[in-house]
């Protein structure tokens, strides 16, 4: 059967490595966040005002085509974000925040509903949940330059439209997993059971993933 999942999560949560892990060891096809191809994100996070919109525009078109083309894709495949955390949760928080006038958000709003419409939804989103601190240790860890100055403040705010996002998210089921004590990199049990409760999600049974990356009675 074909499956199409998509993994959800804040700034270095681990959406790319479980993408790429789950796609190996499943033979699903990957579709990974395309952060180094977007020629705004560097300058945005210098001048998250400045850049913002034209950032966020750069990223729900190319999720825009990604989630086509993982429905259009002949087996299973895995998505690493969603194209609806990019306007609930991003772009979202970047107004709140103050730093996208009234103007572009309505205009950026209008484009994503208007898209996300046309879009049948998949069949599970994956929301890999972490605190701050575990945040910031796993991006430092990574080494991308521009994103050693992410404010603390920014990466709170977000994982707090995540839980009301992943709280309220309707268009298809969506699992939560704890990942501050989860490494699935060092941790070939960690990595299995978080496959299986995704796979066994998938098949309709409603399981728990514990933070300790214990199996789940």
């Amino acid at each position: 059967m074909k499956y199409f999942v998509a993994i959800a999560g804040n700034i270095g949560v681990g959406k790319s490595t479980l993408t790429s892990l789950m796609s190996s060891r499943l033979g699903w096809e990957p579709f990974l966040e395309a952060v180094t191809e977007n020629p705004y994100l560097a300058d945005f996070y210098q001048d998250m005002p400045r850049w913002g919109f034209h950032s966020q525009v750069f990223f729900l078109l190319r999720r825009l085509r990604q989630h086509q083309e993982s429905l259009q894709h002949g087996g299973s495949v895995i998505q690493d974000r969603s194209v609806y955390e990019d306007a609930e949760i991003f772009a979202r928080n970047l107004y709140l925040q103050g730093n996208m006038s009234d103007r572009d958000w309505e205009t950026y709003l209008d484009l994503y509903k208007t898209s996300s419409s046309l879009l049948n939804p998949p069949d599970l989103v994956v929301y890999l949940k972490a605190s701050v601190p575990t945040l910031l240790r796993r991006i430092a860890q990574r080494g991308r330059d521009y994103e050693q100055s992410v404010p603390y403040e920014y990466l709170e705010s977000l994982n707090h439209l995540y839980d009301e996002w992943a709280t309220n998210f309707s268009f298809c089921p969506v699992l939560t997993v704890a990942t501050d004590k989860l490494n699935y990199v060092l941790h070939e049990g960690h990595l299995e059971q978080v496959i299986r409760v995704i796979q066994e999600r998938l098949h309709g049974k409603e399981t728990l993933v514990l933070e300790n990356g214990e199996n789940p009675h």
